[in-house]
Formats: C-alpha cells, sequence, structure tokens
C-alpha cells in the first residue's frame, strides 16, 4: 500500500531526472537499546539489549509482556510543546529523529529550497496509542471529548506529514505499508524520488504500539514469544525459537544523489543504496515456494553485483522455525553453505515493524564503516540451517558490500543492497 503527494505543478528548483548514485547521509536513530546513532551502536557494539518488561501499560494479563521499549525519550526535551497534544509517541520520535538525521547530514532544510526536499516513510500500525485514548473517552466521556487531533494522528502516513510540515518539505511525499518489509520499500521509493531529480529526501521508518490496543492486534498474528526471560524470548535460527519480541523505534535517513551531497559539501557520506529488490510469496497451500531468493537475486542485479560481493547479510530472522528455515534456505542457496557472515543485532531491540529495516541499513552502514559484523546475542545457531551467524562477539572484517532483509507478514519479501562510499 502506498500514498504519495505532491503540490500541482510542482517540481523541484532545476530538476533533472538523474540515475546517478544515491547516498546516505544522515542517520536518526532511536532504538530500545539507544537514543542517538552513538549510544546505538555502542550498545550493539557491546551486546546490550533493551528488552525488558512492558512499562507502558500492565502486561500481566497477556501471555506476551516483553517488548522493546524505548525508556528514555520525554517528548518535551526534543520538540516544542503545541506538537505534544496532536501526536502519538510514533510521531513525536520520528520527528526527533528527523531532526538528528538533517544535524548529522548537515542540513537546515530552511536554507534549501522547499520543493527541492521530500519524505517518504513506513508504518505498519499508525498512531495506536493516540488511538486507543481517544476511543477510551469516546466510550466512557462521549465524543465531545474526543481531540479533533484524533482525525489524523492515529493515520498511516502521519509520520511523513509531520516531518513534511515541521521541515518545510514539499517535495515528493509518501507512506509504505508492507509490515517489516515497508521499511526497505519506503527507502527504494525514495531512491527513485531523487532518480527523478528531487535532490534530497527523507526517509526510513519508526514504529510504536506498545498499547494494550496495539498489543492485541500483534497477538493475533500468533508470532510473538510468550518466553519471559530477556535473553531467551527471541531467539532466530536457533532450536529454541519460539516467536519474536516486539519493540519500538526505527530510523530516519536522509538520502541525496552523490553528485549533489559533495556539491553542498556535506560533511559525511555513510554509504550508497546500489540495489532494492521486491518480491511477493503465492498464496499458501498453492504448492508454490517463498520468493525471498528471488527479491534477493532482483537487489543484486539492480546493484550490478554477484553474490560473491556480499560480505554480510543483515537477515529479517522471524525467530519461528518456518519462516527461519525459509530465509536459511534462500541465503544458501544464493551464497553457499556458510558462505557469507549474517547477523542479526534486531534480537537486542525485538522486532520494531516497520522501523526494523530502516534501523539494520543504518546498522549496516555503521558496520562498514568499522570494519566490524556485530554479533548475534544468545542464539545459538541450528547446524541445520547452514548459515555462518555471527554470535559470541563481534567479527573484524573489510567489509564493502551489505544484504539488508526484510519480510512482512502476508507474503511481502524485500531486499536491499549498500555499499561503502568510495568503493
Amino acid at each position: 500500500m502506498t500514498a504519495t503527494t505532491t503540490a500541482p505543478g510542482a517540481t523541484p528548483s532545476g530538476a533533472r531526472p538523474n540515475t546517478g548514485r544515491v547516498v546516505v547521509t544522515g542517520l536518526g536513530i532511536a532504538a530500545p537499546n539507544g537514543l542517538g546513532t552513538e549510544a546505538y551502536w555502542s550498545a550493539v557494539l557491546a551486546g546490550r539489549h533493551g528488552i525488558g518488561r512492558v512499562e507502558r501499560f500492565d502486561p500481566s494479563r497477556y501471555p506476551t509482556r516483553l517488548a522493546g521499549e524505548i525508556r528514555d525519550f520525554v517528548a518535551e526535551d526534543h520538540l516544542p510543546g503545541r506538537l505534544i497534544p496532536q501526536t502519538d509517541r510514533m510521531t513525536r520520535i520520528a520527528l526527533a529523529g528527523a531532526d538528528w538525521a538533517f544535524a548529522d547530514a548537515g542540513v537546515t532544510p530552511g536554507e534549501l529550497p522547499a520543493y527541492d526536499m521530500g519524505v517518504v516513510t513506513s508504518s505498519s500500525s499508525g498512531g495506536f496509542e493516540f488511538g486507543q485514548n481517544e476511543l477510551q473517552k469516546l466510550w466512557s466521556k462521549g465524543g465531545q471529548h474526543v481531540s479533533a487531533y484524533q482525525s489524523f494522528a492515529w493515520f498511516y502516513a502521519v509520520n511523513s506529514g509531520q516531518i513534511s510540515i515541521r521541515n518545510g518539505l514539499k517535495g515528493p511525499s509518501g507512506v509504505l505499508v508492507s509490515d517489516q518489509a515497508g521499511g526497505l520499500d519506503a527507502l527504494a521509493q525514495a531512491r527513485r524520488q531523487i532518480r527523478r531529480g528531487t535532490p534530497l529526501m527523507v526517509s526510513g521508518g519508526i514504529d510504536a504500539s506498545i498499547c494494550p490496543w496495539g498489543w492485541v492486534a500483534q497477538l493475533a498474528g500468533g508470532r510473538m514469544s510468550t518466553v519471559d526471560d530477556p535473553e531467551r524470548a527471541y531467539l532466530p535460527f536457533d532450536a529454541a525459537a519460539c516467536g519474536h519480541v516486539p519493540g519500538e523505534g526505527g530510523a530516519l535517513l536522509v538520502l541525496e544523489d552523490l553528485e549533489q551531497a559533495r556539491r553542498r559539501g556535506a560533511p559525511r557520506v555513510h554509504g550508497e543504496i546500489a540495489g532494492y529488490g521486491a518480491t511477493f510469496d503465492p498464496r499458501p497451500g498453492s504448492g508454490r515456494g517463498s520468493r525471498l531468493r528471488t527479491a534477493v537475486e532482483v537487489a543484486l542485479a539492480d546493484a550490478a553485483a554477484v553474490p560473491g560481493d556480499v560480505d554480510v547479510v543483515f537477515a529479517d530472522a522471524a525467530g519461528l522455525p518456518e519462516p527461519d528455515r525459509t530465509e536459511a534456505d534462500a541465503l544458501v542457496e544464493t551464497f553457499g553453505p556458510r558462505g557469507v557472515p549474517v547477523t542479526v543485532p534486531k534480537v537486542m531491540t525485538g522486532r520494531l515493524n516497520s522501523g526494523a529495516a530502516p534501523l539494520d541499513v543504518a546498522a549496516a552502514l555503521l558496520a562498514m564503516r568499522d570494519g566490524v559484523i556485530p554479533a548475534t546475542p544468545h542464539v545459538t545457531p541450528a547446524d541445520a540451517y547452514g548459515i555462518d551467524l555471527v554470535t559470541g562477539r563481534a567479527r573484524a572484517a573489510d567489509l564493502r558490500t551489505a544484504l539488508v532483509i526484510a519480510r512482512g507478514h502476508g507474503g511481502f519479501n524485500s531486499a536491499l543492497v549498500l555499499r561503502r562510499h568510495g568503493r
């Protein structure tokens, strides 16, 4: 599901279609184990997780009681007071993340032409907590007590809308809704817009639906772990795998045309989005297998790369035997048995819905920067999967090309190839 808007007749100033290189110049990270890029990355390399018993509501009545919550985000420290009553928690985190991404990119949005900048985010749930609070007012007090902001604060596209309004971004805007795969789909759509002539795009995803309404919706999928030990609840590719731990947060990235970034003197280039592929699985019971491998092959072809070029894979890692098997088979068929190192830093945060894949992209860029593959803590990979899962301690490596995989409930498969800048 996509939604895209551009002002009638509007084109970026001096815009010209290009098929050049699209790079990441800014990172804004909000994760359960770290607010901000370096805090998050330090936690990942140390194997420090952010999973614990839910604190935003009493989870004792539910079979799943653990989550990756962002416990140290105070919206009032980052946003003007007028925005607090009209935004859901996920939007507040997203607005702060966009600010951090702009700062990292050395961009002051007000100094650039408004139609030269756009925003495409991913979403899975919308503003569930805001919606729940207003529905409770409706049921208990009546319609006159429901906030007028309910009309948009719950909506899937609200993060894109609020980021564009706050920063004056009048270029192409939209939202992608394909569960966890949506984070890569959004980055790919932003890349397309840059190639069509928009110099700068904000993209990625932030999700936060840790509230009773959002909790019940996620429980209905039957994929959440019911284990109460934070170190044993989410164990992808492990014989003890029994589901995933949900979480909140994600990452927002500033994407630019490489030549444009050079012209404006961008302080850094984190890496290049070199290739993208997406497929949709056949109907369950049809007798046809997953098309995840095809998504990977399409992404490699788009990047003009071959399997031997890939130095590390950031896996989707559902944490359930059947989807883990499907993903492992796709990797083995593409790269050979134990043919490429695989890592799952999201075991330290939980699966963040549409925010998970952008966070993996950010982690992959940081891994290439520092020449290190983060470990997958607490997991003992089953030999039957045939993959080289990095466990125990982080592994030093010369990383030039990374593959990020994301899968969405219902059959979505997406893959993104990243290259270290300078290749």
